[in-house]
């Protein structure tokens, strides 16, 4: 082999290594960087891959809603006093003559022996209705310094609740009526002023209350009477 075959075999084998060394890779080629691919759940920042939600990563901005606003009453409308009962009537009954309840007003009789104190007198007639659930009955009766007050109710059959409540006959304006005394059982009687309790008027002078007679469960008529010691 010649001095010129050696030196052309060189040079060949010396490119052929370059072009094995260099192959495709554009990044040799043109000195730029390929495409960066984060894992899943991270972003490329410019620099490096990041969590998304991470410190320095970027996140779009939460909206947060305004805070809920309450309200004010209405100036001029007014209110329930806290912490004073009150009573409320429901729709009208149908009022009757005691005469014409005349199997309700036969009990009241041993029922006022029994809850009103002894020697205690009916006050006026009994007051009676025929009743559908929810409805009210009102009477007014006079009430006398130094004397005290039972208030006896008996609804028939179907009836099984009766409320009975002793309210003033004057309410303030635009308020529920206060009660001054209500019966606390449910039956189809209702006793206001049991003995020895029994309700005392404390004005030095007399005064009109209102019974309000209320079936709130079940539906007949229903009495009431009212006694004065």
């Amino acid at each position: 082999m010649s001095r010129y075959t050696s030196m052309s075999f060189l040079l060949l084998s010396s490119v052929g290594l370059l072009a094995a060394c260099g192959g495709d890779d554009k990044q040799a080629l043109t000195g730029q960087p390929g495409a960066v691919q984060c894992p899943p759940g991270q972003i490329y920042d410019g620099r490096l891959c990041q969590t998304v939600g991470a410190p320095g990563a970027t996140t779009a901005p939460v909206d947060t809603a305004p805070p809920a606003t309450t309200a004010a009453p209405t100036a001029g409308v007014p209110t329930a006093i806290p912490g004073v009962a009150t009573t409320a009537s429901g729709p009208t009954a149908t009022p009757l003559d005691p005469t014409q309840a005349q199997a309700a007003t036969q009990l009241i009789t041993p029922l006022g022996a029994q809850h009103a104190p002894a020697g205690a007198k009916a006050v006026g007639s009994a007051i009676a209705g025929n009743f559908q659930q929810g409805q009210s009955l009102e009477a007014q009766v006079q009430m006398n310094p130094g004397k005290c007050y039972t208030v006896v109710g008996v609804g028939l059959p179907p009836v099984t609740n009766l409320d009975i409540a002793l309210v003033p006959a004057l309410p303030i304006p635009g308020l529920p009526a206060a009660t001054m005394a209500a019966d606390n059982t449910v039956g189809s009687t209702a006793i206001v002023g049991d003995k020895p309790n029994c309700f005392k008027w404390a004005f030095p002078m007399s005064g009109m209350m209102k019974v309000v007679m209320t079936v709130s469960q079940g539906s007949g008529v229903a009495a009431a009477q009212v006694f004065e010691k």
